[in-house]
């Protein structure tokens, strides 16, 4: 099934041997944004796996071949919490015409902060943080000097609040990416060409993440695939901030009008309750 709301002038020679990078994209939202990019774009799967980016990227070209979309899909194995994979990342297409990048590769972990392992957390850091912040200033360079192209860093709604005891490295995290992105869409030399660069910041969506997270039940909420199309649409939209589905309206709506007290007494209780 092709994503026909995500279907944009493939015809329009311009967006031939164009690139869409999409990190985190074996599941959930980052392989549903490569799929709706396809019929645009040549699209670029990076994620750790290398058995499920081999066989994603078979079943995407075959998409692409019976759709004619004329677009063919490549992977990278690469993991973004290591910055030498993120240079090699770099140089293996900065030469390429990349129009596209999306940061999508993280997780989470439920639980009381002193009973996490060190060295989870420092690695749900690396690659929530660091892999994006490294990639964006990388490709931000060579978009600003071709005067276009897209950067969609994936946050979350859990950005908007004031953090969450028991998930509170990943809230900081997501805040950290939903706090840089606004910064970097404000400056003077990104606002004065024609780069976007936008935050997503979707409620819950079942994409495996709970598992991950070590949460029992799997989150309810929009589709990984209903996500994607609402935000490719919004990004060739030049919306910086990206809010699918009530969820996420809702969590931005309180943390503009509630004190961070509620907010994270709120978000204490609910995470407490997955526990």
């Amino acid at each position: 099934m092709s994503c026909s709301t995500c279907t944009y002038n493939i015809n329009n020679r311009k967006e031939q041997c164009m690139y869409a990078i999409i990190t985190g994209a074996s599941s959930g939202i980052g392989k549903e944004m490569a799929r709706c990019l396809l019929s645009r774009l040549d699209i670029v799967l990076v994620a750790r796996s290398e058995d499920k980016l081999e066989k994603l990227e078979k079943e995407y070209n075959k998409l692409s071949k019976r759709h004619r979309y004329n677009h063919k899909v490549e992977y990278f194995v690469c993991d973004v919490s290591n910055v030498d994979e993120c240079k090699a990342l770099y140089e293996k297409y900065k030469s390429k015409d990349v129009h596209v990048l999306i940061n999508g590769a993280g997780f989470g972990a439920l639980g009381e902060f002193d009973s996490i392992s060190l060295d989870r957390e420092i690695n749900m850091i690396n690659t929530n943080v660091l892999g994006a912040h490294v990639l964006t200033k990388l490709f931000l360079k060579d978009m600003l000097k071709k005067n276009r192209g897209y950067i969609l860093n994936i946050a979350s709604s859990a950005g908007y609040m004031p953090g969450s005891p028991y998930m509170a490295t990943y809230y900081a995290s997501k805040a950290y990416i939903l706090n840089l992105t606004r910064a970097i869409a404000r400056e003077k030399s990104v606002m004065e060409s024609n780069v976007y660069v936008g935050a997503l910041c979707p409620g819950p969506v079942p994409t495996g993440f709970n598992e991950a997270a070590g949460i029992p039940r799997e989150a309810k909420g929009m589709s990984p695939r209903k996500v994607a199309k609402y935000a490719i649409h919004k990004m060739y939209g030049n919306k910086e901030i990206i809010l699918p589905g009530i969820a996420a309206k809702i969590t931005y709506v309180l943390r503009k009008f509630s004190p961070d007290e509620i907010l994270l007494d709120f978000a204490g209780d609910w995470q407490e309750k997955k526990m």
